[in-house]
């Protein structure tokens, strides 16, 4: 390991000079970059075989993934450990004025001395110990501390036992493109090469998780992510006559109101909590302006989880939706009867009802009602899709509920839940059995050997969601089934590989370097840790799991 801080740092700078934005091309520049690199490494000279640059099927933006095998010769056996890493950013309008510095640290450290900036980050900046840049934190250094590891490790091949993957992924910051096309190719990978995978390391991000946290975190597993989404058909009404109708908007802020940051629905699993559901979109179908009130509306939320599968939290959100429909209703009678109380006019009460249904529901009720009406109206809307690729999933999948409500006769207020993609299922090691205690123990013995003058604590679930969460998922059908029958469009506008995801089912963990501000403007990577300590500790897990 000698020099490694000084390569990894120098690496480090170099992707991140490399602009590649989640969901463009330029993505694919970082991809050949890290491809290029691993070439002109003496191992990969002599195996160029094992180094491949892989397009990601069906991808319109013809994106890459690279991945580079080293095979251990000391008692060769089938024993592999996947080291992974996404190669995308965030985009850099944050930056404003500065955006052309984003990439460059150096000069971007120099122009961040003349915005004003908040204590903390200004103390970081003057510190010397952080550099800033777009993509150094989250995740261009993870990617570097790794690279420059197996490195290290394959220059020394006939020492190593069993063997390592890398895999660097796009599109982890947009829709998990890359670690999605990813997951039939570990699996080809196995069955070529006869490897048996012992796990996968993330070398994703940490931080802080609270204000004046000090400590630093390895996780062993992720929270999972669903994003329950309500259509909302209320009553038009006009202005004049704003009683006689129900207010889709009304019913919207109710539930947002209700569920939005609610901690009754932070998920545990063993003591760790996730952060409570955020709405990340809320707006009424209304498209003109006119005196008539909308009819339709719809919001969803981005829905953590730890414990929690696709039926439960659908159970749960239902509830909700009632009850929140209840409030509304109660609501528009009280204050009608204050209203016509207060002028003297004649009241006559409407009586609603608060309708909830699953998107399953609907399309089984439609169905029965329009048979295969139902099905075409869903493939042509798929289909116009599959032709315009750079269309918003999210917007097609609502135009498929729309619609499909549309061919209802009934036209009464309801709401109708379902998954907007995408699916992030949860995973940690439980170490139940020899293979996860195995894994468990390689990691905390390498933490315990590197922590010196850093508390690192090991934790289960990477709070943040990540592309750990692609390698297993549930294994029992009535869980998998009402994820993918309340998706709209599943299996044409979206899908996961389900079953290749199970077939893998491995213990993962996050080993990462540390900063702050993901995301942000403010982003930066704290040097002594990511450079030192946390390349360490991952070269000491693979030594210790492998050896």
């Amino acid at each position: 390991m000698e020099n490694m801080a000084e390569k990894i740092e120098k690496l480090t700078l170099e992707l991140t000079s490399i602009l590649g934005v989640a969901g463009t091309a330029d993505e694919t520049k970082v991809a050949r970059f890290i491809y290029e690199k691993f070439k002109s490494m003496n191992y990969f000279k002599e195996h160029p075989n094992l180094i491949r640059l892989i397009d990601i099927k069906g991808d319109n933006l013809n994106r890459k993934n690279v991945i580079a095998i080293v095979k251990g010769e000391k008692r060769r056996n089938k024993n592999t450990l996947i080291i992974m890493g996404h190669l995308d950013t965030v985009g850099i309008s944050d930056y404003g004025d500065l955006s052309r510095y984003a990439t460059n640290p150096r000069e971007l450290k120099e122009k961040l001395k003349n915005v004003v900036l908040p204590e903390d980050v200004s103390k970081d900046l003057y510190s010397g110990e952080y550099l800033f840049g777009r993509g150094i934190f989250d995740m261009k250094c993870g990617i570097a501390g790794a690279m420059m590891v197996i490195e290290d490790i394959s220059q020394n091949f006939e020492d190593l036992e069993g063997n390592i993957v890398f895999l660097s992924e796009a599109d982890e910051e947009g829709n998990s493109t890359g670690m999605i096309a990813a997951v039939p190719e570990l699996i080809k990978l196995k069955e070529e090469q006869g490897f048996e995978y012992l796990g996968l390391i993330n070398t994703d991000i940490t931080t802080s998780l609270y204000p004046k946290d000090e400590k630093k975190y390895i996780f062993t597993g992720t929270a999972g992510k669903l994003m329950p989404t309500f259509y909302i058909v209320g009553k038009e009404a006009h202005v004049g006559e704003p009683f006689s109708g129900l207010d889709p908007n009304l019913i919207a802020s109710q539930i947002t109101c209700d569920i939005d940051l609610n901690c009754e629905y932070c998920d545990e699993m063993e003591g760790e909590f996730t952060l409570p559901p955020v709405t990340l979109k809320q707006k009424d179908l209304k498209n003109e302006y006119s005196v008539q009130t909308a009819r339709t509306a719809y919001l969803y939320f981005n829905y953590l989880t730890n414990n929690s599968t696709p039926d439960g939290v659908m159970k749960r959100m239902k509830k909700a939706a009632k009850e929140s429909f209840k409030k509304v209703i109660e609501r528009v009678e009280r204050n009608a009867e204050r209203y016509y109380g207060m002028t003297g006019f004649p009241y006559k009460r409407i009586s609603w009802e608060a309708r909830v249904m699953t998107y399953e529901e609907l399309y089984k009720t439609v169905k029965a009602e329009r048979g295969e009406e139902a099905d075409n109206l869903i493939n042509n809307l798929t289909e116009r899709y599959l032709q315009k690729p750079e269309t918003d999933k999210l917007t097609v999948t609502l135009e498929i509920v729309k619609e499909l409500h549309e061919l209802w006769s009934d036209k009464n207020p309801v709401i109708i839940i379902y998954f907007s993609p995408i699916y992030y299922p949860h995973t940690y090691v439980k170490g139940n059995n020899i293979n996860e205690k195995r894994f468990i123990n390689s990691i905390e013995k390498a933490a315990i050997q590197n922590g010196g003058k850093y508390d690192i604590q090991i934790k289960k679930f990477f709070p943040w969601i990540s592309d750990l969460s692609y390698v297993s998922a549930p294994k029992e059908e009535r869980i998998i089934s009402v994820f993918r029958n309340n998706t709209p469009g599943y299996g044409i506008l979206y899908s996961l590989p389900l079953k290749e995801m199970q077939q893998l089912n491995l213990p993962t963990a996050n080993i990462g370097p540390f900063g702050k501000d993901a995301h942000k403007f403010t982003e930066r990577l704290h040097r002594d840790y990511s450079f030192n300590v946390f390349p360490q500790i991952l070269y000491d897990t693979i030594k210790n799991l492998l050896n």
